[in-house]
């Protein structure tokens, strides 16, 4: 199975992160997680990135927050896909860090989830990697039918409560 880099541009970005670190451990994605800034360390950044492929890994996540270059940055240093999660702030609220992040040139995508949106960028991360591994494939669908099944329950509940 291909692996998952997780770069994040602070440790201020760790408590988000571990939501999207929490799901591919559930879907036994290989993860490697490591700090990298676009502009304190964009060398060791451009490094890793251009390398990646050919050290096995098939996404990369990038969460940063305020100017969020981060995504961008690795985007342009990589063919791999790319998944940008834009991380909240005191000032803006994240609105700085998810604009960055969305708008790139033509050619340098990066597929962006909601501020914070950690989970959800393990599981888009998830997916792509699922286009080449039916096993994993498999695991989604489960999951996916587990969360269905979990609301239809709650929704009986509510039911049985209200609509006598």
């Amino acid at each position: 199975m291909k692996k998952v880099a997780i770069l994040m541009g602070s440790d201020s970005d760790l408590p988000i992160v571990e939501k999207g670190i929490a799901v591919l451990s559930d879907y036994g994605i290989p993860t490697e997680v490591h700090i990298y800034s676009a502009h304190r360390t964009p060398v060791e950044a451009a490094e890793f990135v251009s390398s990646a492929e050919e050290r096995g890994f098939g996404v990369i996540i990038a969460a940063a927050g305020m100017a969020a270059h981060l995504a961008g940055a690795v985007a342009a240093n990589t063919v791999l896909p790319v998944i940008g999660i834009p991380i909240s702030s005191k000032n803006t609220g994240g609105v700085d860090a998810l604009l960055s992040t969305v708008q790139m040139p033509s050619g340098i995508p990066v597929a962006t989830v909601a501020i914070d949106g950690a989970a959800n960028a393990a599981h888009l991360a998830a997916e792509i990697l699922a286009l080449s591994d039916p096993a994993l494939s498999a695991a989604i669908k489960a999951s996916r039918s587990a969360s269905h099944d979990k609301v239809l329950e709650k929704n009986r509940a509510i039911e049985a409560k209200y609509n006598a």
